[in-house]
């Protein structure tokens, strides 16, 4: 059961259509951040993996396109020497390399903003909202 349907069992829509819904929950997304339904989410560490996650998706397959292109015409020019065959064994090799890790990022960056979006980046709020906590130096503990 993934956390999500455990959080929906525990407080999910009671029988008279009443549900139970977070402080801070609201019914816009905020600036500073995205969101789906009711939840806010912040652009936090999930949220800045996911991006990256992304991006590198983006620049495998843009590398895997370029290299295909820098081959263009090496066959035709290169008729009778053995090279060509290794040439070819070489990029089939890097074009599939490059495909796996875009795929791989494209799984990864779903996964992330799913993540994201579960857990609310709670680390990255309640880390901002502690700093306005006043805490007594020991020294004057001691007073």
């Amino acid at each position: 059961m993934s956390y999500s349907e455990r959080w929906q069992e525990l407080f999910g829509q009671a029988e008279d259509g009443a549900a139970m819904r977070l402080a801070s929950a609201s019914s816009n997304s905020g600036a500073d951040g995205g969101g789906t339904g009711n939840l806010k989410y912040s652009k936090g560490p999930w949220t800045s993996a996911s991006g990256t996650a992304g991006d590198l998706r983006t620049r495998a397959e843009t590398s895997r396109t370029v290299l295909g292109r820098g081959h263009e015409g090496v066959e035709a020019g290169a008729t009778g020497f053995s090279s060509v065959a290794a040439l070819k064994s070489v990029l089939k090799s890097w074009e599939e390399r490059l495909r796996a890790v875009r795929d791989e990022c494209e799984k990864l960056e779903g996964n992330l903003l799913t993540v994201a979006k579960e857990m609310g980046e709670s680390e990255t709020a309640v880390k901002a909202s502690l700093k306005g906590v006043d805490v007594p130096d020991k020294a004057d503990e001691k007073r």
